[in-house]
């Protein structure tokens, strides 16, 4: 799609302003916009986070801007206005502008008004137009959707699965905290942010006992009581990491391992992108949008449930009213079937 290119093109921004597995998703997209722009500065709208975990990280990002908190962009809706002097800062400075941040209700807006040369990105029915755009359209797996995008101004994708470098600082970070990793280590992590995505700790415990294999599980501060669940609920001893490292030294903790078995959560995607295979326990729905895109080395194990455990109500569609329970939706998935994915991939290792 060369004929979508566009000339003259110095400084893109990408609006992607989430949480770490949103960004990952995201990978492949600004890859291929570098690819079709190189001589380009792509600079990420995004967090502090971001800004932490890619600074001096090889990769399609060269430089990142932390939004403050703007309403409905990098804030829930309702909290402020953005401060004029940050348009004052960016404004004119893009030759490219590219929403790839969600369906553009609040966040077309705030990319209009930076003043790019030409903007593209996503858009429901409900959400201003931009010079280039593709429909937001529920159930389309958030990868494919971020390609879509980068398509509208020429940037054509091959690579499918997000990569990302492990740097020594990365590697020393993890030899620092943790000293030496025993052979064979797998890591288990029991956390989600959404409950009714955690797959019961104990299961966990039980898969990681059966393989046999050193453990370690991972979690951040308010995970902590979930970790050490599994770590009581093991026959074996298993190593408990509870936000000790940063998102580099975690990333090196995975890429160390010899599988993650996790929920549907950013360090599932953390671990493939490093290049460890995954075992992930995901709800149907979940799985459309955000799972594995290829089954080599990432096992996606699915839970079919389509109505709180506790109540019966039924959330499918996109826009479902949910109850206010939090119990596990993914509990009808089993031991011995994570137990078989797991058997499996490390049998490649």
């Amino acid at each position: 799609m060369t004929n979508l290119l566009v000339d003259g093109v110095d400084q893109i921004a990408v609006l992607r302003a989430n949480a770490l597995g949103d960004f990952l998703l995201a990978l492949p997209a600004l890859e291929a916009l570098k690819r079709a722009y190189p001589a380009a500065r792509l600079t990420l709208l995004g967090r502090e986070w971001h800004a932490r975990f890619l600074r001096g990280r090889p990769g399609p990002v060269d430089d990142v801007v932390a939004l403050p908190p703007i309403s409905g962009v990098s804030a829930p809706p309702g909290t402020g206005p953005t401060p004029d002097r940050l348009y004052d800062e960016l404004n004119g400075r893009f030759d490219l502008a590219l929403q790839m941040h969600g369906g553009g209700r609040d966040s077309n807006p705030f990319l209009r008004r930076l003043g790019a040369r030409l903007t593209a990105g996503l858009r429901t029915p409900d959400a201003e137009p931009l010079d280039r755009w593709v429909p937001y359209i529920p159930y389309q797996h958030e990868t494919l959707r971020y390609l879509e995008v980068a398509r509208l101004v020429g940037a054509d994708g091959h690579a499918l699965e997000p990569r990302v470098a492990v740097t020594r600082t990365d590697w020393a970070e993890l030899s620092r905290v943790a000293g030496s990793l025993p052979r064979g280590v797998i890591a288990v992590h029991p956390g989600a942010n959404d409950e009714r995505r955690r797959w019961p700790p104990e299961r966990f415990a039980t898969v990681a006992d059966r393989l046999g294999r050193p453990v370690v599980v991972t979690g951040t501060e308010p995970e902590r009581d979930l970790v050490e669940r599994v770590v009581r609920a093991m026959r074996r001893p298993a190593t408990p990491m509870i936000g000790e490292l940063s998102i580099g030294g975690l990333a090196a903790l995975y890429a160390a391992c010899d599988l993650l078995v996790s929920n549907d959560t950013g360090p599932r995607h953390l671990a493939a992108a490093t290049g460890t295979p995954t075992v992930g326990i995901f709800w149907c729905r979940n799985l459309v949008t955000t799972g594995p895109l290829s089954r080599s080395h990432h096992r996606p194990l699915i839970s079919w449930t389509v109505a709180c455990p506790i109540c019966g109500t039924g959330v499918i569609g996109p826009y479902g009213e949910t109850c206010a329970h939090r119990a596990s939706w993914v509990g009808d998935v089993t031991v011995d079937e994570v137990l078989d994915q797991a058997v499996d991939l490390l049998g490649w290792c």
